[in-house]
């Protein structure tokens, strides 16, 4: 789970010290905009500039492709999905068995791949360059949100890191006591069903405990409450919402004018 922690040391990059607000806001609109279309272009239009961007949010890509990496792998286990059990339609390019490969088939799972990572991106990098603390301040002060949530999203935000760690002190201890799923692949499902179901369990009881934790210490209570922290929105920030609307406008043309846009309620 390190690739949810913020980058706190890389922070003094121009679009890393935005209002976790305005990120949101433009995620938000290109989210939208996506979303009404079907077609490979406007997401490959998206994705590219969102390529180009992540050296101004302070990352690498070395590091972005480590923290995408679980991303990477649904994207290939999606695409095999649709190769294999997508309509066949189109021009045939090979067979795989008694399965064919047609230009349908290639084109709906490049474009749903194209689509995820263009979407998934850019809650990667907010994860990655945004502090919780900050997040959970702009919520409250500059989109209004109830404390209750704010404070619950900082929470959760919070304990997501300690999930990686509670899955590798799962695996170790079952390791140690010999419980070892080996070649078998019906066996490794089982034991990951079950690591799973335990880690799932153990993040209940957490949360329950953090719940009645912070009700007993009033954050609940309705009083109203002072600022520690004062998240500034400034024209920095409008200009990166209007960049995000301007991106969708422009990747929505770009799909016009090749000729490919497909609308996604005809």
């Amino acid at each position: 789970m390190r690739f949810v922690e913020p980058i706190a040391h890389r922070r003094e990059a121009p679009l890393a010290r935005r209002n976790p607000v305005a990120k949101l806001a433009a995620v938000l609109i290109v989210t939208l905009g996506l979303l009404a279309t079907l077609d490979p272009v406007a997401p490959s239009v998206v994705l590219l500039v969102e390529l180009a961007t992540v050296p101004a949010f302070g990352l690498s890509f070395p590091v972005l492709a480590r923290r995408v990496r679980p991303l990477l792998y649904g994207v290939v286990f999606t695409m095999l999905g649709l190769l294999l059990f997508s309509e066949r339609t189109g021009r045939l390019l090979t067979e795989i068995g008694p399965l064919d490969v047609t230009t349908g088939t290639v084109d709906a799972a490049v474009s749903v791949a194209l689509r995820m990572l263009a979407l998934a991106l850019p809650g990667v990098i907010i994860l990655a360059t945004t502090d919780p603390t900050d997040l959970a301040d702009a919520l409250v002060q500059n989109a209004k949100a109830p404390a209750r949530f704010a404070i619950g999203a900082l929470a959760a935000l919070r304990l997501l890191p300690l999930l990686g760690e509670e899955w590798r002190m799962l695996s170790l201890a079952r390791r140690a006591r010999g419980v070892d799923a080996g070649r078998s692949p019906v066996a490794r499902l089982r034991l990951l069903g079950s690591l799973t179901f335990a880690l799932l369990v153990g993040a209940i009881r957490r949360g329950t405990r953090l719940a009645t934790a912070m009700d007993a210490r009033g954050f609940d209570s309705g009083a109203p409450r002072t600022v520690a922290r004062p998240q500034t929105f400034g024209p920095a920030d409008w200009l990166l919402i209007l960049g995000g609307a301007l991106l969708i406008a422009a990747a929505i043309v770009a799909s016009l004018l090749t000729g490919v846009f497909s609308p996604l309620i005809s």
